[in-house]
């Protein structure tokens, strides 16, 4: 056909059959927008040519958001959850690299297959377009190709088949889970209190230090049956009414301070309310929530932060991020006022400025062809390439957030865009340019190739799992988790999820996959000095 000789033709139609093939679903399993690499596979042996530019932009953009979205989980994981899902996590890649490692040296397959079959057993996208960035063969995606079938649904089998194997209490792992998790991310609630205690009656709230000495927020008083704003300066009378908003902690220091609690509610102030204000003013990203002086300004307190579905106390030192949620408590005179101050436009969230985001990818190549050398004569030399060097400024860009007037956070929905344009421009392209090659490498290597994704896909899991018995504490949910992480498998995670109704899996995995992620770009930098 005349026009598959266009390539924006050609890319498009590959990009529209990859998505029909890969909504097909077998026992619920589907390949979702991997399945363009196979279309592409068959289009390149029949002699569609996609220009390489086109894979190239992909990689780029699909590299960048992924580091954009990675960054501040891989940066807290090692703060947060400790060393024992980075133990797991570093068995799995390296165990999953020398397999890989052991198959090149072994059975005489060249080193690009090799990479293939390794970043295919371990269905990593960005494993393969470091590894194809590295050393320039199409030969990757084949292996890639073939090994990447077996490596989702064997990771599907394996999370799904494991807790009936083990006869693993999900239930126990589940109160287990919760009672860590309250201890992590403590719930936010708010509690009335009368005054009683003798020595704080005639002080002001400032004079009292409530905030720094309880970590909690006054956001209502009353005195005399009247609301009153909780101004720095109002004082306590023997009988007012206090409403604090933090902590169970917070709360039950408020109590010691301040008084027994009660069952009486505080009503609101004619001229006084409550709304939620949205973080979408620039001015206001990635500075401490002190800073804004919101009480002289517009006698305004906020109570509480929603940040990432969670709700955190309120303190001077808090530096706000795009899209966080404040509830806020002033006049309904000001709130408006409040309101434009910090933005408070969904739009905005919404909207997309491409100047972080080239700025940012013109970094990321500079830095991709800086070399660092170790050692004398015959150094060694390491080179993070156009992948490495994307990735990590990504990351580090997404977890500084900010310099100047620049924003370098995305919103969720412009960072998925692109990860996905990048993503099927990327597999269209290899795909297309591997399947020229693709025969000649099954009559050379034949079902040997299938056999060594499969152990390579297998054989880190149970490592992961024999080593997790040795870490006490380790939660079976979470052990889920960090096994699809750092196989770096979200069709895993799918199968994993529906075992409880808590979020341990996805939080596990959400910390495992960027340090998987990661270590498994560096194992291929090393490897590929050996092919």
């Amino acid at each position: 056909m005349e026009l598959l000789s266009q390539p924006y033709f050609a890319l498009f139609v590959i990009i529209c059959l990859g998505f029909v093939l890969g909504n097909i679903k077998l026992g619920g399993v589907s390949l979702d927008i991997s399945a363009i690499i196979f279309v592409a596979l068959l289009f390149g042996h029949h002699g569609v040519v996609i220009p390489p530019v086109i894979g190239t932009l992909g990689l780029v953009l699909f590299i960048y958001t992924i580091g954009m979205q990675a960054g501040p989980g891989f940066f807290d994981s090692f703060r947060k959850q400790g060393r024992s899902l980075m133990v797991l996590t570093t068995i799995v890649v390296v165990s999953a690299s020398l397999l890989a490692f052991g198959a090149f040296y072994y059975t005489g397959i060249e080193m690009p297959v090799a990479l293939g079959l390794l970043t295919g057993a371990m269905t990593s996208t960005p494993g393969l377009a470091a590894a194809t960035d590295v050393t320039s063969s199409p030969l990757i995606s084949i292996g890639y190709g073939i090994a990447y079938p077996f490596g989702v649904i064997g990771v599907i089998l394996f999370v799904r088949l494991y807790p009936k194997i083990t006869r693993a209490n999900i239930k126990k792992a589940e109160e287990e889970y919760e009672k860590e998790s309250h201890l992590g991310f403590p719930d936010i609630q708010s509690q009335t209190f009368q005054v009683d205690n003798e020595a704080i009656i005639g002080k002001s709230i400032k004079d009292l230090r409530i905030r720094t000495m309880t970590g909690a927020v006054i956001s209502r008083i009353m005195h005399e049956d009247e609301s009153l704003i909780p101004s720095p300066e109002a004082i306590l009378h023997k009988g007012d009414l206090v409403k604090a908003v933090g902590t169970e902690e917070a709360l039950e220091k408020i109590k010691l301070l301040i008084g027994h609690a009660t069952d009486k509610e505080i009503p609101l102030h004619k001229s006084y309310e409550v709304q939620s204000v949205l973080v979408t003013n620039k001015d206001a990203v990635n500075k401490p929530l002190g800073n804004f002086n919101l009480w002289a300004n517009y006698q305004a307190t906020v109570t509480r932060v929603r940040r990432s579905g969670i709700d955190i106390t309120p303190s001077p030192s808090m530096r706000l991020q795009m899209g966080d949620k404040l509830m806020v408590a002033c006049s309904r005179e000001n709130m408006r006022q409040v309101g434009s101050f910090f933005g408070n436009n969904d739009k905005k969230l919404s909207d997309t400025d491409f100047f972080p985001i080239a700025l940012g990818i013109v970094l990321g190549v500079l830095l991709g062809n800086l070399s660092l050398s170790f050692g004398s004569g015959t150094a060694f030399t390491f080179n993070p390439g156009l992948t490495g060097g994307v990735l990590l400024v990504g990351m580090i860009l997404s977890r500084i957030g900010r310099t100047g007037p620049i924003i370098w956070s995305m919103s969720g929905a412009a960072t998925q865009l692109l990860r996905q344009l990048g993503l099927m421009f990327f597999l269209v392209e290899v795909g297309t340019k591997a399947g020229a090659n693709m025969v000649e490498t099954f009559q050379t290597y034949g079902i040997n190739l299938f056999l060594i994704g499969g152990v390579i896909t297998l054989v880190p899991m149970l490592l992961a799992v024999i080593a997790a018995r040795f870490l006490k504490g380790m939660n079976f949910l979470t052990l889920m988790g960090t096994i699809t992480g750092a196989m770096t498998s979200t069709p895993g995670l799918a199968a994993a999820s529906p075992l409880t109704d808590t979020n341990a899996p996805a939080v596990a995995y959400a910390t495992v996959y960027p340090v998987a992620m990661v270590l498994l770009i560096v194992c291929i930098q090393i490897l590929s000095f050996f092919g």
